[in-house]
């Protein structure tokens, strides 16, 4: 806008410059030059056109912005419809994988459940039944290893006690393949363990570490890996 302003302040000032010399080219004599003076009345227009031709481009730059920001108005509508369905898809897909995740946290957790009532479901009828392999067990112990094994011992009592010995390990086949399982620690000199073993006394004893079980009063069971019922024993303590 500035370049129009002195393109066309030059322009002037030629066409000035034209006129004033015809005068003196018609009549064959040089025309007295006066010297220019500066003059505030020659620049003020000057001024007055860059101001305005500034003020029209502003103008104008000014109504493109409103019409920009009017076309933007004009499009809000649809942005903001946009971004809500983006919410609205962001939300629907978090409530998705949260039920999904509830969904197999639930079937893990039937599935535990439906395992732990398979394998514990006899746990009544094995504590009652454990008292009936005690019974068997005490009648077995009852006889002493020397008259079943001599050669004059009474063949009655060692048929009745070999019967009574497989019928014994017959029965613990049976309640293993179930999940019951009878065990003794004085059998290898296990340390005492309060989860699986109840101490019913103490006693000091040569050759045997502290914490040592050496005596069984009363077997214990486990029913899949759970202590059913806890072995009662005699624990060493020398100290």
């Amino acid at each position: 806008m500035i370049q129009r302003a002195l393109l066309r302040q030059s322009r002037a000032f030629s066409s000035r410059s034209s006129l004033a010399a015809r005068p003196s080219i018609l009549s064959g004599t040089q025309p007295h030059r006066t010297p220019l003076r500066p003059s505030r009345y020659t620049t003020s227009p000057r001024c007055y056109s860059t101001t305005a031709e500034a003020t029209n481009g502003a103008e104008g730059e000014a109504s493109a912005a409103e019409s920009t920001q009017a076309e933007t108005k004009e499009e809000d509508p649809v942005k903001k419809e946009l971004e809500a369905k983006n919410r609205e898809v962001i939300d629907l897909k978090d409530k998705y994988l949260r039920a999904v995740a509830d969904f197999r946290n639930l079937q893990e957790r039937t599935k535990r459940d439906m395992q732990a009532a398979n394998n514990f479901a006899i746990q009544r009828f094995a504590k009652d039944l454990v008292d009936s392999v005690d019974n068997l067990d005490r009648a077995l112990t009852t006889v002493p290893p020397e008259k079943v094994t001599a050669e004059d011992s009474n063949k009655d009592l060692v048929s009745l006690y070999e019967g009574l010995k497989m019928t014994e390990r017959i029965l613990m086949q049976t309640l293993k393949k179930h999940g019951l399982e009878r065990f003794d620690p004085s059998e290898n000199g296990e340390k005492f363990d309060p989860n699986l073993h109840e101490a019913t006394f103490q006693t000091p004893m040569k050759g045997k570490e502290d914490g040592t079980a050496f005596l069984t009063q009363q077997k214990g069971f486990m029913l899949n890996g759970r202590v059913l019922r806890a072995a009662k024993v005699g624990v060493v303590k020398n100290s």
